[in-house]
């Protein structure tokens, strides 16, 4: 009888890990909430404009993301809990040449943004799909939905071939970074999280949380870039033209700016050409410091190490072609 009750009194194994994966999503938004109320109330008191501007992109960064990124954790948990494998079965082509393209089209219907397409694109993969189609649809999703061909439009006024550039070009790159996973990825190169939690909310702490700290080191590092870049740059290589689109694909990585509100920023590089400005919007949604970390953290860096430098070339030769054909 002793025994007994003493086995009774034992908690289970993973109780420690349960007490964690409730308490610390609250954490989480804690810190952000903090970061909030710290960047009104000792901005005041930063007399340093270097500082002042570092603490506006940081907590613009991760406040802007934020949303999108529960969002898409949201959705990730959701196919995890209530869609059963088999139905990525029937809803791809079997053969993993045609799923690529047709997941790269499936991007034009989530209208997230690159934070939300990284926790949904494992989702994908840890219900069975492809994980070429779904790295497809992982670039896709933010680039050509219909909230980012539309900001697109608004931004670039009379231009419609920028909105079907910046389209056909962020498609070309997604369905061929696909093929190209496809045809020569390794296995162990990707970190396949099986999801094998056994509710909705339990699958979306776990994934907020492990998302959560990446953003923010994905958003401290691209906020430190923006103070310590200089401006003046940029404006002695914009009459360069290869020059200048090689610039502005690297701003984007550096800025790293939500792909909804990167086409305004883009048209206000006045002295850049058409296709240096397509470049800007085609490389930011696939490529920058906040996506890196995303895709670090979720992936595994050896996934990272060939994953980004592949997309970034292929992004960049996109719209230098594209942007020759249409601009």
């Amino acid at each position: 009888m002793t025994e007994t009750r003493q086995q009774l009194e034992v908690p289970p194994d993973d109780w420690g890990r349960r007490q964690n994966t409730v308490q610390m999503p609250w954490m989480f938004m804690a810190i952000v909430a903090a970061l909030l109320a710290g960047r009104f109330l000792l901005a005041p008191h930063l007399t340093s404009p270097a500082l002042q501007t570092w603490a506006t992109v940081f907590v613009a960064i991760c406040v802007q993301a934020l949303p999108f990124l529960v969002f898409g954790v949201a959705l990730s948990a959701s196919i995890s809990a209530f869609v059963p494998a088999s139905f990525w079965t029937k809803a791809l082509p079997k053969r993993p040449a045609v799923a690529v393209p047709v997941a790269g089209l499936a991007g034009v219907v989530l209208p997230g943004c690159e934070c939300a397409s990284v926790p949904v694109a494992s989702g994908l993969i840890s219900r069975g799909v492809a994980p070429a189609a779904a790295l497809a649809f992982l670039l896709s999703s933010p680039a050509i939905n219909p909230v980012v061909l539309v900001a697109t439009a608004v931004a670039f006024p009379g231009q419609p071939m920028m909105v079907l550039a910046r389209f056909a070009a962020s498609l070309l790159v997604a369905v061929c970074v696909g093929w190209l996973w496809q045809r020569f990825g390794r296995t162990e190169w990707l970190k396949i999280r099986t999801h094998s939690h056994s509710s909705f909310l339990e699958a979306m702490r776990h994934d907020l949380l492990h998302a959560g700290g990446f953003l923010i080191v994905g958003g401290m590092a691209a906020a430190t870039l923006n103070v310590t870049v200089p401006r003046q740059w940029l404006t002695t290589v914009a009459d360069v033209p290869w020059l200048a689109i090689l610039a502005l694909s690297l701003l984007a990585v550096l800025l790293s700016i939500c792909s909804e509100a990167d086409a305004f920023v883009a048209a206000s590089l006045s002295a850049f050409s058409p296709t240096a400005k397509l470049a800007f919007m085609v490389v930011g949604p696939m490529v920058d410091l906040k996506l890196i970390a995303l895709q670090s953290g979720t992936f595994g860096r050896a996934f990272a190490i060939r994953f980004i430098p592949l997309t970034f070339i292929l992004a960049l030769l996109a719209s230098i072609l594209i942007g020759g054909i249409l601009l």
